[in-house]
């Protein structure tokens, strides 16, 4: 097994201290294995994807923009 050093803030450092009780490693080791299968599982969908950086952005703001505008119908509803 390799080694990892992590750097974290000290203010984290000083919660994570108050729960000693957990192995910090193990979380680390969790959430990294999650995040490396998230972004395998993503480029295996997005493979044969012609879309590209910029038109995922362009995607984004308009799904975003719209559905600004719902939520302020809706709240305007209620």
């Amino acid at each position: 097994m390799v080694s990892l050093t992590l750097s974290i803030p000290d203010d984290l450092k000083k919660k994570m201290d108050q729960h000693k009780i957990i192995n910090w490693s193990e979380v680390a080791r969790q959430a990294i294995t999650e995040k490396v299968e998230f972004m395998e599982k993503f480029q295996q969908f997005t493979k044969n994807s012609t879309l590209t950086e910029d038109d995922a952005i362009k995607l984004g703001r308009e799904v975003s923009e719209k559905a600004g505008k719902r939520l302020k119908k809706w709240k305007r509803g209620s």
